[in-house]
C-alpha cells in the first residue's frame, strides 16, 4: 500500500493531473482496494477537512484583495511608496518592493501582487534602463512577500492544518516579510548603482502629504485588519469580513473606480478562486486522514530520531525539501500535504510550530518564483509577454537574497516569535 500512496501521485502529477484530483484520486484507490473503509468515510473526511472556522477568512480575504486590486488601490499605494523613495538610485525598484509588501498586506495573495502591480510598473521599470530580465525578476520575487506578510492565506491553511493560532502566524509573519522585501530593496539599490539608474522626483515633503493624502483610504486597510487582529477587537476571520466592506466602500464610494457591475465581477471571480482553494483542502484532508491512519507520520519521526540528527541539521534537510517542493506545487498545496507529516518531526525536536509555520511559508514563497514551475513565473510570462530564457535569468539574484534571508529567519527564531510575545 505504502508505494501506491508515494508512486501514484507523481504518475499522476506527471500525466498532467491538477493537484486536488491527484490526492482525491490516489484516496479513493487505497481506500477501496487496499484499506477495505467503506467509501462514505471519502466525502465525510473531506467535509470535516472545510468545516474549521479558520477557514471561512480565505474567501474574505481573496473578494477583498481582488477588489483592491481591480478598484484603484494599487495605484495609489504606488504612488506613495514612490513619493518616500524620492529620487535615491533605484528608487523604483524599491518602490516595487515596497509596494508588492503593503499590497499583500492588503491581498495575502502572491499572485493577485504580480498581476495588480505588473500592469502598473513593467512599462515604467523598463522605460527606467532596468532591462528585462531584471524588471521581471523584481517583479516576480518581490510579489511572492504576499505570502509571508500577514494577512496570509498559506498562514491561514498552516493555522488549521497545524492547530495553530492564526493570529499569532499573523504577528509572526511581519518580521520575516519585512526582512525579506529590505534585502530585496538592497540588491535593487546596488544593481542601481552599479548601473548608474537614477529615476524618479527629488524627495519632499509636500509630494509625500499628497500622496499620503490621495492613498490615506488605501492605506488604512491593513491598520484597519492587522490593528483590530493584534489588538484582540476581532479574530482573523471577523477582520477578513470587516475587510470586504472597507474595500466596498473605498473603491465604491471614496475612490470611485468600480462600479456594482464590477464589484459583482469580482465577486464571481472570488467564488471561483476560493472553489479552487477549497477543493484541494478537501481532498488533501483525506490524503492527510489516510497518512495518518497509515501511520507514515509516525514511522517519519522514528526514522529520523534514528538518524540522530542535530536540530540544525534537521531545519537544513526541512529546508531543502520545502524549496524543492515549492518549485513544483503551490503554497497552499503544499502546506495542506506536508504539515501533517513534519509536524510530528518538529514537535519531536523541540521546534516552536509557530515558529516552524513562518519557516514554511517562507520556502513556499521562494518556490513562487523559483524554477521550473514557480505560479508567480507563469503570471509574469502570461502578462508580460517574456519567454522563459528572459525571465529565469533575472530572478536567480532574488532567489540567492532570499535564501540569505530564509537562513536568518530558520536559525533565529527570534525574527518570528519577538513580536508574538505582545500578543494576548
Amino acid at each position: 500500500m505504502g508505494w501506491v500512496m508515494a508512486v501514484l501521485p507523481l504518475v499522476l502529477l506527471v500525466l498532467g493531473f491538477p493537484i486536488f484530483l491527484i490526492l482525491l484520486l490516489t484516496s479513493a484507490v487505497l481506500v477501496l482496494f487496499f484499506m477495505g473503509i467503506p467509501a462514505t468515510q471519502l466525502h465525510i473526511t473531506m467535509f470535516g477537512s472545510v468545516d474549521k472556522f479558520a477557514l471561512i477568512a480565505v474567501p474574505f480575504f481573496l473578494f477583498a484583495g481582488e477588489l483592491m486590486g481591480r478598484g484603484g488601490i494599487s495605484k495609489r499605494i504606488v504612488n506613495w511608496t514612490l513619493a518616500l523613495s524620492g529620487n535615491v538610485r533605484g528608487s523604483l525598484g524599491i518602490t516595487t518592493v515596497g509596494a508588492c509588501t503593503i499590497f499583500g498586506a492588503l491581498s495575502g495573495s502572491a499572485p493577485a501582487t504580480v498581476a495588480a502591480l505588473g500592469r502598473l510598473l513593467y512599462n515604467p521599470l523598463r522605460d527606467a534602463g532596468y532591462g528585462e530580465r531584471f524588471t521581471n525578476g523584481v517583479l516576480t520575487s518581490s510579489g511572492a512577500i504576499a505570502v509571508v506578510i500577514p494577512p496570509s492565506i498559506a498562514m491561514i491553511l498552516y493555522g488549521a492544518a497545524a492547530e495553530q493560532s492564526v493570529a499569532l502566524l499573523f504577528v509572526a509573519g511581519v518580521v520575516p516579510g519585512i526582512l525579506m522585501a529590505l534585502m530585496m530593496a538592497a540588491y535593487v539599490y546596488v544593481y542601481a548603482t552599479r548601473r548608474d539608474i537614477r529615476e524618479g522626483r527629488p524627495f519632499s515633503w509636500s509630494g509625500v502629504l499628497h500622496a499620503s493624502r490621495d492613498g490615506v483610504w488605501a492605506l488604512g486597510t491593513p491598520v484597519i485588519i492587522l490593528g483590530g487582529i493584534y489588538a484582540g477587537v476581532v479574530s482573523p476571520t471577523e477582520a477578513a469580513g470587516i475587510a470586504c466592506v472597507y474595500a466596498i466602500f473605498v473603491t465604491r464610494y471614496v475612490y470611485r473606480d468600480i462600479d456594482w457591475k464590477g464589484i459583482w465581477d469580482v465577486a464571481i471571480s472570488s467564488m471561483y478562486l476560493t472553489a479552487q482553494v477549497l477543493i484541494i483542502v478537501a481532498a488533501a484532508g483525506v490524503y492527510s486522514w489516510l497518512l495518518t491512519v497509515s501511520s507514515v507520520p509516525q514511522n517519519l519521526v522514528a526514522a529520523i530520531e534514528a538518524l540522530k540528527l542535530e536540530p540544525w541539521m534537521l531545519l537544513l534537510a526541512v529546508n531543502l525539501l520545502l524549496l524543492i517542493v515549492g518549485c513544483f506545487l503551490d503554497p497552499n498545496s503544499a502546506i495542506l500535504i506536508l504539515t501533517p507529516l513534519l509536524i510530528p518531526v518538529m514537535q519531536a525536536h523541540g521546534v516552536d510550530l509557530i515558529h516552524f509555520g513562518i519557516i514554511m511559508t517562507v520556502n513556499l514563497a521562494i518556490g513562487m518564483f523559483t524554477p521550473p514551475f514557480g505560479l508567480n513565473i507563469f503570471v509574469a510570462q502570461a502578462m508580460f509577454k517574456s519567454p522563459l530564457k528572459t525571465i529565469y535569468p533575472g530572478l536567480v539574484p532574488f532567489i540567492l537574497v532570499n535564501l540569505v534571508a530564509l537562513c536568518f529567519i530558520t536559525y533565529v527564531p527570534g525574527l518570528s516569535l519577538w513580536l508574538t510575545r505582545f500578543v494576548g
